[in-house]
């Protein structure tokens, strides 16, 4: 399995597209406005909004929890190391998972089918990318496989979400 280098640009380029891809739908699920297909009841909106923030924690969280490992791209760096501890134990991809938290925090209240259309997009973004990024990290970390057996891509403790191979 290659692993990403400066010198395969065809890999550069995939990688560059995942970011600005979840850019660019990111900033349309927060600039569309909201609408009236529905009204959320008021537990819904503290629900979503308790969602968003626990979102822009782990966001934040994953980010910190990365170190010398944060790469904008969606693989792995020459001098970083397997992340498993911190936020990391409970996904493979918090930074993933606080993002789309915070597209679903903002998405349930809106009462926008538009919104929550591209919110959809976002999290099959986020899983298309998140399956190709593996792909590099499992090339990197011999430990790679017996990690995402053991934890969920997106959801903590969720049963289908811990690779089973």
């Amino acid at each position: 399995m290659e692993l990403l280098t400066a010198d395969n640009p065809r890999d550069t380029a995939i990688a560059w597209g995942f970011v600005i891809g979840q850019f660019a739908l990111l900033l349309t699920v927060l600039a569309l406005p909201s609408g009236d297909a529905w009204v959320a009841p008021d537990g819904a909106l503290t629900v979503a909004r308790g969602v968003g923030l626990a979102g822009l924690a782990a966001l934040i969280a994953g980010l910190l929890n990365l170190g010398r490992s944060l790469t904008a791209l969606p693989t792995p760096v020459p001098h970083g190391v397997l992340r498993t501890g911190g936020l990391y134990r409970l996904v493979r991809h918090p930074i993933y998972t606080g993002i789309i938290a915070l597209a679903l925090g903002s998405t349930v209240p809106s009462g926008s089918v538009p919104k929550a259309l591209a919110t959809m997009a976002l999290i099959g973004w986020f899983s298309a990318k998140a399956r190709w990024e593996e792909h590099h990290l499992r090339a990197r970390y011999a430990g790679y496989d017996d990690y995402a057996a053991r934890t969920p891509r997106f959801v903590p403790w969720w049963p289908f979400g811990a690779d089973r191979r």
